[in-house]
């Protein structure tokens, strides 16, 4: 009987320690913070974005309604940040809130997430319509993550250019993440779409930098005088992957001979950096489609068409790996290799003036198993080219 007791005792403690726990959860406040400037939220506390996140502990979710903000946002703090689909950004002006870790320039980024260990934005359209930046400086970015992790999905971010009299100006990207001084950015770009941009889509840069871009709409200005544009790039010792994403319309028009061509545009630019995976994405109408200048990197599964001037698939360095990709319709090629060991196979080349092109002096390289259809050339040992030479990174 007394083991019985004990033993009631203890349980009628638990479930009565048990209730109190329920008790003290169901009575924590729920961290929803609530914006709106106009009647579509009648019960928000906040008329401007800003605001909830200086009054927001980290952690809490904010909850933008429809309506067009003018503000630039600095966010500091673990925050998830949910919009309406109807819910605009659009800054009456954007002025220098950052400088970039690598360069020193200044930075003018509608959106800066500064040191934050976890910023998730969701549905919000970013717009730099009416940036106002009169020069080529500052660096006009839409998001910025510095040395900040998160995620940016179904969001829209355009218009990130500046006036057509500076059209020139390498400046105007609607995506930066960066990291510095021993710090680490690890951010996922998702279901976006992303247009209107004057340098990048979407850059990546830095060694702690891990961005994975899936998903995404990325659309070029098409044929201008003005930046050479890359749709997404993966740069300078960063890391990541790059798939499932459809970008076109990156070409830069006083390219129109690749004996005299200074500089490319690319719809998915990898430079000096290795290991990046790039799948699975579909890019077309661009000076080059996909550029990769690193080594060891896995360039599988995606299709490229009408790559101008240049090849759909063009890879500088050693140890790099293009398997299973349908490629149609190159300028000089449809692919392109310089440099050694690297493995080409399995792909559907169709409708170039040559399949495979392979630089002179290039060593241990395998072609296995492609399929070529309308190629007169299947493959060709070229002269050394320097195309790596004329790309033209961004790097704020």
């Amino acid at each position: 009987m007394k083991l019985h007791s004990t033993a009631a005792l203890r349980t009628g403690l638990f479930a009565f320690l048990l209730i109190l726990t329920a008790r003290a959860s169901f009575g924590a406040p729920s961290g929803k913070l609530v914006v709106s400037n106009t009647a579509a939220c009648p019960h928000a506390q906040f008329t401007k974005i800003q605001d909830a996140i200086n009054a927001a502990s980290a952690g809490d979710q904010i909850v933008v309604c429809n309506g067009v903000y003018a503000e630039q946002l600095l966010i500091n703090k673990s925050l998830d940040i949910d919009a309406d689909s109807g819910a605009f950004l659009v800054p009456a002006s954007i002025q220098q809130n950052a400088t970039s870790l690598t360069t020193g320039d200044a930075i003018a980024a509608a959106v800066f997430i500064s040191g934050a260990a976890s910023v998730s934005i969701t549905g919000l359209t970013v717009d730099g319509i009416n940036n106002g930046i009169t020069e080529c400086a500052p660096d006009l970015i839409g998001v910025y993550f510095q040395n900040s992790s998160g995620s940016l999905r179904h969001a829209t971010v355009r218009n990130f250019a500046l006036a057509a009299s500076l059209n020139g100006c390498q400046n105007g990207t609607g995506v930066f993440v960066e990291s510095g001084g021993g710090q680490n950015s690890d951010v996922e770009i998702s279901n976006c779409s992303i247009h209107g941009y004057q340098k990048n889509g979407v850059t990546a840069n830095e060694t702690g930098t891990n961005a994975t871009i899936h998903d995404n709409v990325v659309t070029g200005v098409g044929p201008t005088t003005g930046a050479a544009q890359n749709g997404i790039q993966i740069g300078f010792s960063a890391s990541g992957a790059i798939h499932g994403n459809t970008v076109t319309n990156n070409f830069w028009s006083p390219c129109n001979d690749a004996t005299t061509c200074t500089a490319v545009a690319t719809a998915i630019l990898v430079t000096q950096s290795n290991n990046v995976r790039v799948g699975e994405n579909t890019v077309g109408i661009d000076q080059v489609g996909i550029f990769i200048d690193g080594n060891d990197n896995h360039v599988h599964g995606n299709t490229a068409f009408s790559a101008s001037i240049f090849e759909n698939i063009t890879v500088f360095g050693n140890g790099n790996r293009i398997g299973e990709n349908r490629v149609f319709n190159g300028g000089d090629a449809d692919i392109f290799v310089q440099g050694n060991n690297n493995n080409v196979r399995d792909n559907l080349i169709t409708e170039a003036p040559v399949g495979i092109l392979e630089a002179t002096g290039s060593t241990g390289n395998v072609f296995a198993a492609n399929t070529f259809f309308g190629v007169t050339i299947t493959i060709q040992d070229p002269p050394t080219g320097n195309l790596s030479k004329k790309i033209v990174a961004d790097r704020p």
